[in-house]
């Protein structure tokens, strides 16, 4: 188990200098295990509200978000713990947002804090997400881009991700069903790659 005291400096050196940009997507089970031995009880205290005081600058605040954000999604693959905390990574990322935080940290790392807003399964966080990567991240966010388009879809035509349904014990529509049996998200990439 995770040393609880981990601060915002280790978990940012984890996720940016050790795992980086190629491990941050396809790292697999080696960086699912080392996120849930190294960080699932810094996690565990971030649920209980108890590292709030980590969200008092840029850097703090991107540790919190990838702590809120992207670790629980490494950590508890289709378990509804990999979503359990996707409401306060949203509430320190939007006012990070708005003091614009986030124009402080390089990219490609600076899309972290635009990713709960990705994740929400509202239509206006949705768009809001598509004007950051098309306004705030112009040199390495073309493919951001893409998957935020890919997602505001989704939500546009659900109103939610049906790809979390089975893990939050949500029945699927018909519709819904269609959508995953035919490729699901991975369709919508697909096709927006083809219009470019």
């Amino acid at each position: 188990m995770a040393d609880a005291s981990a601060d915002p400096a280790a978990v940012l050196r984890f996720w940016i200098d050790e795992i980086g940009p190629k491990g941050w997507y396809g790292g697999g089970e080696a960086v699912d295990a080392a996120v849930r031995d190294r960080f699932r009880a810094t996690w565990e205290l971030a649920a209980t509200d108890a590292l709030t005081g980590w969200c008092c600058d840029a850097q703090g605040t991107l540790a919190y978000i990838i702590l809120t954000d992207q670790f629980p999604r490494n950590m508890f693959r289709d378990d509804p713990r990999a979503f359990a905390t996707d409401r306060k990574a949203l509430a320190a990322a939007v006012p990070a947002i708005h003091r614009r935080w986030d124009m402080q940290i390089p990219e490609p790392q600076r899309q972290f804090f635009y990713m709960p807003l990705m994740h929400s399964e509202r239509a206006t966080d949705q768009d809001h997400c598509v004007r950051l990567f098309l306004t705030r991240m112009p040199e390495t966010g073309a493919d951001n881009l893409r998957h935020a388009r890919a997602h505001r879809e989704i939500v546009r035509r659900f109103g939610r991700f049906p790809s979390r349904n089975a893990a939050l014990g949500r029945p699927n529509s018909a519709e819904e069903a269609a959508f995953l049996a035919s490729g699901g998200y991975g369709a919508i990439v697909r096709d927006l790659s083809e219009v470019g």
